[in-house]
């Protein structure tokens, strides 16, 4: 992370903007000591004048290098919680998300390394529901593997908590951060770390004792949807503001039509989550083993069984052959809203990247639509799903950068 931090600040040092330290004695070239150079007095953006203090003086990046180092971190972390999204989501997909029953911060940190060791965490699977239900056949080298996948989503975990705390300390001693970026990286740590508690919160339902029921033992699907939903909102702050501080911003003429596009740019970007966030219904209740028929639903175009729950409003959440038409229905709708976004793009003089984030957005689209069409013909095979749930987020990224390509200028 430092060598993908350190080159804007090393082009900020050697910048005629920067101030050095001096002496204490005449003023140089038409500066005292200590006074801004006019550069940085005329410069504005989401983060002041940085300082790193040094010895007896100080040097001082000028904003746009700050904010250069700001998004590429930032960036840095999005990708960090985009591979916790995806690990997890081939962790459900496996089957390995309550192979450990018990969660501890440092001590998990260390796998089992003797024989006796495995022994002991396959003894302590084995006294819940998963075990006694579902794998009752299983052997320690089929345990070590889901394991092993829900240890490495776990210690992912740990990857993204540090990426976001440890630079966020080491900014605010440095006074890197202003007021706003404050107030904005603490929230970001603050998610991380509820992430984590909801996410041992999400295992624990799975691991619940039901006498009454011979269900197939799994996490709530609530609470996985509010596990992966909160893991995309940290994305997408944190997209969001890495593409808020790294891109050029463009002036655009306010037309009407470029209002218009604008917010169906924002709608459309809540249709993406709002589809992807109804996939942690369909993985939650294995929904995409239901109808694996497309367009129709088995020989309908509505299956019968849509409302077999009471009251009524159980199905959306509850029944699997609801939760999967709520998923096609969202996805058609959504595709079909980036469709008219796309034709109503072409009516208005975007600037190139503009341009580019449309076209981008239609073609991740429909590769998201193709994907999801056949990971249902085919029964949900994992490699397959996977790439689907990555496809997610891919769409979601697309759409984040064309919403901030179009974002209005302050004046």
């Amino acid at each position: 992370m430092l060598r993908f931090l350190l080159p804007p600040l090393k082009a900020a040092l050697g910048s005629p903007g920067v101030r050095l330290p001096a002496t204490r004695g005449a003023p140089r070239c038409g500066f005292h000591y200590g006074q801004k150079l006019p550069l940085l007095q005329r410069q504005q953006g989401t983060l002041s004048e940085v300082a790193l203090q040094s010895g007896k003086g100080a040097v001082s990046i000028p904003t746009k290098a700050a904010e250069r180092i700001m998004g590429r971190w930032l960036l840095v972390c999005s990708g960090t919680v985009a591979g916790a999204v995806i690990l997890g989501g081939v962790t459900r997909l496996t089957e390995s998300g309550l192979s450990m029953v018990d969660w501890h911060l440092i001590k998990e940190m260390k796998p089992p390394a003797s024989q006796e060791e495995w022994e002991t965490e396959f003894q302590k699977y084995q006294q819940f529901p998963e075990f006694k239900i579902l794998n009752h056949n299983m052997t320690l080298a089929e345990f070590k593997f889901i394991w092993y996948m829900e240890y490495s989503h776990r210690m992912w975990g740990r990857v993204v908590g540090l990426a976001y705390i440890l630079p966020t300390v080491y900014f605010w001693r440095k006074g890197w951060l202003v007021h706003g970026m404050k107030g904005r990286v603490l929230a970001l740590c603050g998610l991380v770390c509820f992430q984590g508690l909801l996410g041992w919160y999400m295992v624990k339902s799975g691991l619940e004792e039901k006498p009454d029921s011979y269900d197939i033992p799994r996490v709530s699907q609530y609470r996985l949807a509010a596990h992966l939903g909160s893991a995309l909102v940290l994305y997408c702050a944190s997209l969001w503001t890495a593409l808020f501080l790294l891109l050029p911003r463009d002036k655009l003429l306010e037309t009407r039509q470029l209002l218009q596009l604008r917010r169906f740019a924002h709608g459309t970007a809540g249709l993406v989550f709002l589809t992807a966030l109804s996939g942690a219904f369909v993985a939650g209740l294995d929904a995409g083993l239901v109808y694996n028929s497309f367009p129709k639903m088995g020989e309908r175009w509505i299956p019968e069984d849509l409302f077999t729950l009471s009251p009524v409003l159980r199905n959306i959440f509850e029944n699997p052959t609801m939760v999967q038409f709520d998923h096609r229905i969202l996805g058609i709708t959504t595709v079909t809203a980036i469709t008219g976004l796309y034709l109503l793009s072409r009516r208005i003089p975007l600037p190139r990247r503009a341009k580019m984030a449309v076209a981008a957005l239609l073609t991740v689209a429909y590769a998201q639509v193709g994907l999801g069409i056949s990971t249902l013909l085919l029964y949900v095979p994992t490699p397959l799903a996977a790439v689907h749930q990555s496809g997610s987020l891919a769409l979601l990224s697309v759409a984040l950068w064309l919403m901030n390509e179009l974002r209005r200028i302050p004046k």
